[in-house]
């Protein structure tokens, strides 16, 4: 073993520290930003234009995730999250310095392009300085970090915005970047053996124009125009446009981003499936628990988010314990475990009656947790574990992407669900009501929240969101079941 090796081995917690930091830069800015609207709208205008402070960070940091992922086979993981953390604090800096909404948004852009950088390399660092049978503690120390990234974010961004400015919800990513970027450049060492590479760039820009129209598509879809408008099928049409010129440049390509052996092998290609499957589940409690507690409970914010934040408890918790599992009965098993915890979830969830103590959705979420763990650890492990160092980027990269993806999918699917839902409820309602109910979907937490509101009124409502949060239940039960079956048609091992 070498001199730099072997320093890096016996500074591994400095540099596991490091990653630490660097995921929990990239997570926290998803939700610190949800509590500064208001006051970001009053300072910059433009609130029509808020959604893309959130959906641009999201893109890009989705679409460059597998680019980045085989850069850093190229060139390295070290120069790539180097390079990846400083745009990403520049860029923070810039969006607190933003003079009006179109320039927070091109930051926030950047942002995002930092962030991909980030989370590819992280979890591709992580495995390349941990054993395999030390890699499941480790990923519960990263996947810990989610969920401490979502009480922290909007925490902090509610404090920020209360005593100091919103601004400071971008500027504190500074000195936590520096810190991390000391300790990565302290204690990081790596050795690379020097080798000729052919950067497929034309393959790059094909992948980026393929997934970004593509997820345009699915976030704008039903938001900013109707799912069979002429613009939704105009988008969707480029999209599989350049995703069949994306396909014909990795096919020639002499080394390409998103090389066809990812999904050749079947155990790989059932890996990043079910990471599709988990990330849409995700996105089900993520988005909409918080206001079904608070519609139907009438809970106040605090204790909506501590509803779900018992899931990014348990998410961790499983991650970490996942390792004595897969090492005793196998990935594919584990992941099959979590799955099955999934949708049985999601299956209780439906058998819940109407206000059933809140316990018992807190319960839930503790489940479905446990089954993301050992879904998302087993899965990534098992996939890291079949390819040597040199093809571990590009298999960690798509693992991730793969995930994020499936968020974006399950975003505009469940959005679609709940809000077809409310809005049945509000334009057939019972003939005593229809004057009273509110014209708008937006209106309707603001109007239960109202003091005079008559009880019959109220308790439509909650019961409309009640129904709404049950027909999206159901879509994550049926996506909970197909990854199920995705996973155990997968093979039993990963083949190297």
């Amino acid at each position: 073993m070498s001199q730099k090796q072997e320093t890096t081995h016996k500074h591994r917690p400095w540099v596991l520290a490091a990653l630490m930091l660097f995921m929990m830069l990239a997570a926290m800015d998803v939700t610190i930003v949800s509590t500064a609207v208001p006051q970001v709208v009053a300072d910059l205008g433009d609130f029509s234009l808020f959604t893309w402070v959130f959906s641009i960070y999201l893109l890009a940091q989705t679409v460059t995730i597998p680019i980045y992922g085989k850069l850093a086979d190229v060139y390295g993981r070290k120069p790539i999250l180097l390079t990846g953390s400083v745009v990403f604090l520049m860029s923070s800096a810039a969006a607190a310095a933003a003079w009006n909404m179109h320039s927070l948004i091109l930051f926030r852009g950047i942002q995002g392009l930092g962030a991909g950088a980030m989370v590819a390399t992280i979890t591709t660092l992580a495995g390349d300085l941990y054993s395999l049978r030390e890699r499941a503690k480790i990923q519960g120390f990263l996947s810990s970090v989610w969920g401490v990234a979502a009480i922290a974010g909007p925490l902090l961004g509610g404090t920020f915005t209360e005593f100091i400015s919103w601004r400071w919800i971008f500027l504190v990513n500074v000195p936590i970047g520096i810190v991390a970027i000391s300790l990565l450049v302290a204690f990081l060492h790596e050795q690379r053996e020097p080798k000729q590479h052919q950067v497929d760039y034309l393959g790059s820009a094909a992948i980026l124009a393929a997934v970004s129209t593509l997820i345009l598509a699915l976030l704008e879809g039903g938001q900013a125009w109707p799912w069979l408008s002429f613009q939704s099928v105009a988008i969707f049409t480029l999209a599989l446009v350049f995703i069949a010129f994306a396909v014909w440049t990795q096919r020639r390509a002499a080394e390409p981003i998103m090389p066809g052996w990812l999904w050749r092998r079947p155990s790989l290609a059932g890996a990043n499936i079910s990471m599709i499957g988990m990330g849409f589940m995700v996105m089900g409690p993520v988005a909409y628990l918080p206001t079904f507690a608070q519609s139907v409970y009438g809970v106040n914010a605090i204790t909506a988010g501590l509803v779900l934040a018992v899931m990014s408890l348990s998410w961790p918790t499983a991650s970490a314990l996942s390792g004595r599992l897969y090492l005793r009965i196998g990935f594919r098993n584990t992941a099959l475990i979590g799955s099955s915890l999934a949708c049985t979830a999601a299956l209780l969830f439906l058998l819940l009656p109407y206000q059933a103590p809140l316990w018992r959705v807190a319960a839930i979420q503790v489940l479905i947790g446990a089954g993301f763990g050992l879904m998302s650890t087993s899965t990534l492990v098992g996939a890291q574990s079949s390819v040597d160092w040199g093809r571990r980027g590009v298999v960690t990269g798509a693992n991730m992407f793969a995930r994020f993806l499936g968020q974006s999918l399950g975003v505009a699917v469940f959005g679609a669900l709940f809000n077809a839902s409310l809005k049945r409820a509000i334009q057939n309602p019972p003939a005593h009501l229809h004057t009273s109910l509110p014209a708008e979907l937006d209106s309707i937490l603001s109007v239960l929240n109202t003091a005079g509101i008559s009880l019959p009124v109220k308790e439509y409502l909650r019961q409309a969101v009640y129904n709404a949060t049950h027909d999206l239940y159901t879509g994550l039960f049926v996506v909970a079941t197909l990854t199920l079956f995705t996973i155990w048609a997968s093979p039993k091992h990963f083949s190297s």
